[in-house]
């Protein structure tokens, strides 16, 4: 592993933690709390999001892997401008604003606030337009897109794209207070 990777690996690191750790605070709080942050959502929707859940870690798996493990951060051109360095903002803004969502969900359900409603839609749309520049700079790689392991990311990624996107930024704020 080379020092880009090693970097990387931090940033994951922190930022993976910081959104479990969110997570962890968040549903902690009380009775009946984790229900609350659904919003309202109705039970039999609720299977979607935790099958997607499941599917966008695996594609995490497979992408962080790719970049890890198979690319050689030196050689990487991204679209014929950026190199490895790119990954590093990508994922800072991708763990970062999602390490927020869970905070802001819990105050919203809290103290219902027009404010707050907008600062949890701004986060939902970061976290978003992250994942799909992580996708983009996937499909624009010059080097190493070739092999199942690519195409694992590529997919993963895609997936991961689709959750927080169209089910997260979309869906879960058009049910929110509906159920």
């Amino acid at each position: 592993m080379e020092i880009e990777q090693i970097i990387l690996l931090i940033i994951n690191v922190i930022g993976g933690a910081a959104v479990l750790g969110s997570y962890m605070l968040g549903v902690r709080g009380k009775s009946g709390s984790a229900d609350r942050l659904w919003g309202g959502m109705p039970p039999k929707v609720r299977p979607v999001y935790y099958i997607s859940m499941m599917l966008s870690a695996v594609g995490f798996f497979f992408f962080i892997y790719f970049l890890l493990f198979t690319v050689a951060p030196d050689t990487v051109l991204i679209a014929d401008t950026f190199g490895y360095w790119i990954f590093y903002i990508i994922f800072i803004g991708m763990l970062g604003f999602s390490a927020f969502w869970m905070p802001l969900t819990n105050k919203m359900a809290n103290e219902p606030k027009k404010s707050t409603w907008i600062q949890v839609r701004t986060v939902l749309a970061l976290v978003a337009f992250f994942s799909a520049a992580l996708y983009w700079a996937l499909l624009s790689i010059q080097e190493g897109n070739a092999g199942v392991i690519y195409w694992l990311a590529v997919a993963g990624s895609g997936y991961f794209t689709f959750h927080t996107a169209v089910l997260d930024m979309l869906i879960w704020p058009l049910l929110w207070g509906r159920g």
